[in-house]
């Protein structure tokens, strides 16, 4: 029973965790490291999408953002595109995690 408690506590945490925010981001764009660094200065944990070589991936950015430059962040459907330091903070802080 404690087994079964312990396991059903553990689902609980995962399912009520947020998604990990998507980064959108090309190779050899400076203002793709720019925010890789910023978002790991700050450990913000997040799933980097590389779509340079992956039409897919570049159609979902598209999809969202509703353009193609990068870097794009989706966090939790609040998205963020073609964006440098500075607003990447004032989104974070609009959004709290910062």
């Amino acid at each position: 029973m404690a087994k079964l408690a312990k396991s059903l506590r553990i689902a609980t945490i995962l399912l009520m965790s947020p998604l990990l925010p998507k980064l959108y981001v090309k190779t050899n764009c400076p203002w793709c490291e720019e925010a890789i660094d910023c978002l790991d200065k700050h450990s913000i944990s997040f799933e980097k999408i590389i779509v340079s070589n992956d039409a897919q991936a570049m159609k979902e950015m598209e999809a969202i953002s509703g353009q193609s430059k990068a870097p794009t962040l989706d966090w939790d459907g609040e998205i963020l595109a073609d964006f440098g330091e500075t607003e990447l903070i004032t989104f974070l802080k609009k959004l709290g995690v910062y």
